[in-house]
Formats: structure tokens, C-alpha cells, sequence
């Protein structure tokens, strides 16, 4: 049952129009319509391996590349997470999780700080997945990272197949970002001797 972390985001430019919402305590589910449909296989990943539910509603310039739709798909679900997350009383606060995806190993560690900073360790041997730019991989998560205060490291420590090294990062976004938000009951506050996040 919600006890109400949820975040909603309608966001509109001459680029994109997008329309967010998250439920930290969902079942992972996803539903999920946007132009761009490598990451959209991606945001049904985190959906399910988080198990938050994420609506996404998204239209954008994708006749001029993907750039603007990623990067601002990635600002809204920072901006959702933020609201979502609130007060930040009585969650774990961190999170880690190391996911395989066949020979691709990727980890993911995060802080839910309320400092925003993006350590991002990964290089693909493809410019591109499909019609997918590689780089907008980066450049979703500083867009996270940039709005939602959380501290993001992303460690790919091998691989060689593309679309299994990303597909990897993303789960184990989801599984450390789950982790770093789940309430847990030994925690009074929060998680910090300042006594704020």
C-alpha cells in the first residue's frame, strides 16, 4: 500500500512535452509512451527491478536526434524522485547493487544526499544501439542526478556487447536507487548526524 511517495511532472518546451509520474511504493509496473524506443525498453527495466511504477508520456524532436526527449525524460524523473522522496525520514539513504547481464558487469552506487553529483565510468564500443545514441546514456543521468539531489556513481567494469552493457546500468540503477529509498523501520529520521538531507 502507498503511503504516499509519489511525485507527478508535466514539463513543456519547444523541444518536448513530457508528462512523469513515479510511485516509490509501487509493484513495477511501467507504462510507458515515447518516441524513443531503446529507452523506453530501458525505463520498463528500472520500473520493474526498482519496483516503483513510472508513467511516462513523452513527445519529442526525435526527426532531429534523440538528445532533448533523453536528457529531459531524465530531469523529469529527478525532478518526480525529489518530490517523491520528501523529507527523506526513515530511508536507507544508500544504495549498491552490482547486476551481470551476461558478460557486461555494471554497479551502481548511490547517496540520496540532497547533493547532486554524477560519477560516470563507462565507455561502449558503439556509437550506437539501434537508432539509440550511446552517449544520451551519460547524458539521462546527469539529467537525474542534476534534479533529483542524489549522488550517482555508475562503474561499468566490463563488457562488450552494447545494448547488455547499458541494459545493465540501468538495472542496477534501479536495484541501488530501490535500495537507497526503502523505509526501514531501525531508522529514526534521518539518516545523517547534521539531522537533515
Amino acid at each position: 500500500m502507498s503511503n504516499g511517495r509519489m511525485g507527478e511532472i508535466q514539463r513543456t518546451t519547444k523541444e518536448t512535452q513530457i508528462s512523469l509520474s513515479l510511485n516509490l511504493d509501487g509493484e513495477g509496473r511501467g507504462d510507458l509512451q515515447l518516441p524513443v524506443p531503446f529507452l523506453k525498453h530501458m525505463l520498463d527495466l528500472f520500473a520493474k527491478h526498482s519496483g516503483f511504477d513510472l508513467t511516462v508520456l513523452a513527445k519529442g524532436d526525435t526527426e532531429i536526434d534523440d538528445h532533448h526527449t533523453a536528457e529531459d525524460i531524465g530531469i523529469c524523473l529527478g525532478q518526480a524522485f525529489k518530490q517523491a522522496i520528501g523529507d527523506k525520514k526513515g530511508i536507507r539513504r544508500y544504495g549498491n547493487r552490482f547486476t551481470p547481464m551476461d558478460e557486461a558487469l555494471a554497479q551502481v552506487t548511490v547517496d540520496i544526499s540532497g547533493r547532486s553529483f554524477l560519477v560516470f565510468n563507462a565507455q561502449f564500443p558503439t556509437e550506437k544501439v539501434g537508432n539509440f545514441d550511446t552517449e544520451l546514456v551519460r547524458e539521462f543521468f546527469q539529467a537525474f542526478a542534476s534534479n533529483s539531489g542524489v549522488t550517482l556513481h555508475v562503474n561499468l567494469h566490463y563488457g562488450t556487447n552494447t545494448h547488455h552493457m547499458i541494459e545493465g546500468i540501468f538495472k542496477a540503477f534501479a536495484g541501488a536507487l530501490s535500495e537507497a529509498a526503502r523505509l526501514d523501520g531501525n531508522i529514526k529520521g534521518v539518516l545523517s548526524t547534521k539531522g537533515t538531507l
